[in-house]
């Protein structure tokens, strides 16, 4: 059991190392998406509506790529061409033309059906060593070094910036071919965990399931909770862009904000990761009631005070998301419909991730007011879903503990 539960960590450390080059690449990409997106001639609503597609298509996909997964158990196969894609588009972006602002919001949703197709497979396989870590301490264990990457990813990126004079057009492409390498570091990592670890399956052995309908009663209520949070979490590139065009700071200390916030991100996820695993989902509540606020002290105040603790809320609110969100599914869905499990809820908050950025983009230019307070709103309809959920699992828990 010991030995196991050691291989255990070993295969969540070397998954955690893929995550942490892989996120060095597309995070240190993703902090200027939005300035970049800007000197090539795209607007608040574009970048927005950009943003907002990206993440519908890279997470709608996983519905797909997520049963595709559960039928094949091919994890390994689809994670090998998911992170290819999913990387490789980012030193494309460094020959993109001046002007030519479509094609590179074709390379950067492209990046994002990279990670769709690759996304399902990894957390189902991040999900299988939970009998012996936990599911919260196997998430966080993989988002800690999964935000690690995405801090120093903008860091170099603004270290670039700074070496090179600013934020032209040339610097960004430069800095766009420069992660390229990072993205070969990548592929080369996960092509050895592959041979290292052929069937990581192994580490959660199938016991005979019974269909229990409240099992997917309380997903279904997850799902619903995870729709209003998703509607109202303003994605970063939004943040990124109403900083630089206010000119609140300069260009090229935009990443050193997105990499303060993936610091953030990587200590919240294993606290809120720890918490999980004793006190259940309720732990999700005040991370995200957290960011909530993020964009009052960002879009309003517009202080570099302001700035940097809007940006570590924010940062708070994305270390719950990717750990312990992810760890709720792997909770509620049985082993053998897991994959699926992931594709749905990507789907659902990909959806309405959506929705919620387009919302977000048509009231940014009537209102600033309006964005925070439909932020809130939702968030905290969310936080109202969860605690209901809450209730109905220690409900049920207790109803099953009587039989």
């Amino acid at each position: 059991m010991k030995d196991m539960k050691k291989r255990a960590l070993l295969f969540i450390l070397l998954l955690g190392i893929i995550s942490f080059f892989s996120d060095f690449t597309h995070e240190g990409a993703r902090s200027i998406y939005g300035p970049y997106l800007g000197i090539i001639g795209a607007s608040a609503l574009i970048i927005s509506f950009t943003a907002g597609l990206g993440e519908f298509i890279g997470q709608a996909l996983r519905l797909l790529t997520g049963w595709i997964a559960d039928k094949t158990k091919k994890y390994w196969t689809m994670m090998i061409v998911g992170y290819a894609i999913n990387l490789l588009a980012i030193p494309l972006l460094g020959l993109v033309g001046e002007s030519f602002w479509e094609v590179a919001i074709i390379l950067i949703l492209l990046e994002r059906v990279g990670k769709a197709i690759r996304a399902p497979a990894k957390s189902t396989l991040t999900s299988f060593t939970q009998p012996h870590l936990g599911a919260g301490k196997a998430f966080a264990i993989n988002e800690a070094l999964d935000q690690l990457g995405a801090f120093l990813g903008p860091l170099i990126v603004f270290f670039i910036l700074s070496s090179r004079g600013g934020g032209s057009l040339d610097n960004y492409r430069f800095a766009f071919l420069i992660l390229g390498i990072f993205a070969i570091v990548t592929l080369c990592i996960l092509v050895f965990a592959r041979f290292k670890y052929p069937n990581p399956d192994q580490f959660e052995q199938t016991k005979t399931e019974v269909k229990d309908i409240k099992k997917y009663r309380t997903f279904v209520i997850y799902m619903v909770a995870i729709s209003l949070i998703a509607m109202g979490f303003m994605d970063y590139p939004v943040i990124a862009y109403h900083i630089d065009s206010n000119q609140l700071i300069t260009s090229t200390a935009i990443p050193l904000l997105y990499a303060l916030a993936m610091g953030v991100d990587a200590i919240a996820a294993l606290i809120a990761g720890h918490w999980f695993d004793k006190k259940g989902i309720i732990t999700l509540t005040f991370p995200i009631f957290l960011s909530s606020l993020a964009p009052l002290f960002i879009l309003l105040f517009q202080q570099t005070w302001s700035l940097v603790l809007g940006v570590i809320l924010w940062g708070i609110g994305m270390g719950a998301q990717e750990s312990v969100l992810k760890a709720v599914v792997a909770k509620l869905i049985p082993k053998t419909h897991r994959a699926r499990g992931y594709g749905i809820f990507a789907t659902v908050f990909g959806l309405f991730w959506f929705i919620g950025s387009l919302i977000i983009g048509i009231t940014y230019d009537m209102n600033l007011y309006l964005v925070v307070g439909f932020v809130i709103l939702m968030e905290c309809a969310g936080i109202a879903v969860l605690i209901y959920l809450s209730k109905t699992l220690k409900k049920q828990k207790e109803s099953d503990a009587l039989v």
